[in-house]
């Protein structure tokens, strides 16, 4: 049977997901909001 803490004391994040999460929080994303306001805008002018 696993041991869950200790299982979590032997935890280190992968380091590639670390830098997935740091380049993805440093890019300026557009999403459909975004998307649909543009649009809107762009009718209403």
């Amino acid at each position: 049977m696993l041991d869950f803490e200790e299982e979590l004391k032997r935890f280190q994040p992968s380091l590639e997901i670390g830098n997935v999460e740091e380049s993805i929080g440093k890019e300026d994303l557009t999403d459909m909001t975004d998307l649909m306001m543009e649009l809107l805008n762009e009718k209403r002018n």
